[in-house]
């Protein structure tokens, strides 16, 4: 009897863990941001340039591109 009642005991904890977890809610993607690029005639050569760059720098670029352009919503 005695090892049933810490079964018990143990099986109250899990289900106790199982429900204090929180859903999580849906974020909009780039904080909100809507970038339009329709109708640009810019290669990715002529944003990026010709040597072969890291993608934090391309990051940069496209960002720097956009805001010069005015290509956001915000």
């Amino acid at each position: 009897m005695v090892a049933k009642k810490k079964a018990t005991k143990k099986a109250t904890k899990k289900t106790t863990k199982k429900k204090t977890t929180k859903s999580k809610s849906k974020k909009p993607a780039f904080g909100g941001y809507a970038i339009n690029f329709a109708g640009r005639k810019e290669t990715v050569e002529q944003v990026f340039g010709r040597k072969p760059i890291p993608p934090s720098q391309m990051t940069k670029k496209i960002w720097a591109f956009v805001k010069a352009k005015n290509l956001s919503n915000k």
